[in-house]
């Protein structure tokens, strides 16, 4: 499903270019569950947001669902992004003054799905969340991990190929970064591939493969 082949990013800053990736060489299959993980600076978040779309790259292939992405407009990354991806951040990105109900539902908005239908399944991804119950509270009146749930409800909404999660239990206790760790693995089970983000080995554990990344370049990826 995504292939990418000697891939490099670079950063220009006035007269000083920073390499982030150094010749990326990796696959991920439909229906995998893989973390990567590495310390700050190592490009772990840049090859996210790469494989995502929210980032260009310089030299090197990546291919998604055998089609080449390279040089794309803005309107064509938008609508492959819709297709394919779903996003869940370590900060959750909810809207502060939007219900957890808009917030999920949002996504459907911008398909201009009628707000009856829009909300009717934005309260069944809740559900699946375990957080039905709140949906009219504003996320300020949420726990981290009830603003999680939340977060990941509104990237199941579009029915994604792919989970692209950054950091998504950073912020979180461990008892609760096990319970989201736990929707990750269903929403996985259901044939959606899930890439996280994350810097600690016991979260990385419950995934099925770890790609290390050290200065730019895969160290390893069993």
């Amino acid at each position: 499903m995504i292939r990418i082949r000697n891939l490099h990013k670079t950063y220009t800053m006035g007269k000083n270019v920073l390499h982030v990736l150094k010749g990326i060489d990796l696959s991920i299959e439909q229906g995998e569950m893989v973390s990567i993980m590495g310390s700050s600076g190592s490009g772990k978040s840049t090859l996210l947001n790469v494989i995502g779309l929210l980032d260009a790259y310089g030299d090197g292939e990546y291919f998604l669902n055998d089609v080449l992405i390279k040089n794309l407009s803005e309107s064509r990354s938008a609508h492959l992004r819709s297709r394919f991806f779903g996003f869940v951040f370590q900060a959750f990105n909810l809207i502060s003054f939007k219900s957890a109900l808009e917030n999920v539902a949002l996504p459907l908005y911008y398909q201009n799905i009628s707000r009856k239908k829009r909300n009717r399944i934005a309260l069944e991804y809740m559900e699946k969340m375990g957080i039905r119950d709140w949906a009219g509270h504003m996320p300020n009146e949420l726990s981290g991990g009830q603003q999680q749930r939340v977060a990941i409800a509104r990237a199941m909404i579009s029915q994604p190929k792919v989970i692209l999660a950054d950091e998504p239990t950073g912020a979180l206790d461990t008892e609760t970064s096990y319970e989201v760790m736990d929707l990750f693995q269903k929403i996985n089970a259901i044939g959606v591939t899930v890439v996280i983000v994350t810097h600690e080995h016991d979260i990385a554990a419950r995934t099925g493969r770890t790609i290390n990344l050290k200065d730019g370049t895969i160290l390893s990826q069993g």
